[in-house]
């Protein structure tokens, strides 16, 4: 990921109490998630929903987390050991250019990071190609970095990408937009 990215101690500022009040990850993910799926959270940071997901999936469901940062790694991993959580959760550092993961998934979150990365259309892309059939993606960006016009392009570089819009969520101070994998 090129370009401005969070850095891993500007993780703390994000994810704290205040954060979990204004996006509660449980009621935005409950449309995606169920018991058994296999999940990836891509740009996981310090796992404000990688913990979320890991609950939700279950004892037979895995949360791949997935960021660019050792560090964010790092604290998500001992948040998850807190949470009781940490066998569900399997993290991974990508490269800066790719995701990394070649598992098929059942849902991505992408909440709040596509935006940091130095091509969107490709990484829109790799993202598809680890959804399964049927699989179902939520992108999420800040309206504070990303103007919506900005966002237009991403929607329009998933569907490139072979997802179709489903919805565009309410999400407090995101743009936000749902896809499925036919």
């Amino acid at each position: 990921m090129a370009g401005y990215v969070c850095p891993w101690w500007g993780g703390f500022f994000i994810d704290n109490r205040l954060r979990r009040l204004l996006h509660k990850p449980e009621k935005i993910l409950a449309p995606y998630l169920e018991p058994g799926m296999t999940a990836i959270d891509f740009g996981c940071g310090m796992g404000v929903f990688s913990i979320a997901m890991a609950r939700m999936v279950g004892d037979a469901g895995r949360v791949i987390a997935v960021d660019v940062q050792e560090k964010m790694l790092e604290v998500l991993g001992k948040r998850a050991e807190k949470a009781g959580v940490a066998q569900r959760i399997r993290t991974h550092r990508c490269p800066p250019d790719s995701i990394g993961v070649d598992d098929q998934v059942d849902f991505v979150l992408a909440f709040w990071s596509a935006h940091e990365t130095p091509d969107v259309a490709r990484l829109l892309g790799r993202l598809h190609g680890s959804l399964a059939g049927g699989g179902r993606l939520l992108l999420a960006e800040p309206k504070g970095h990303v103007r919506a016009r900005r966002f237009e392009k991403m929607i329009a570089a998933a569907e490139r990408a072979g997802l179709r819009l489903e919805s565009r969520p309410p999400i407090r101070l995101s743009w936000a937009a749902a896809f499925k994998k036919p």
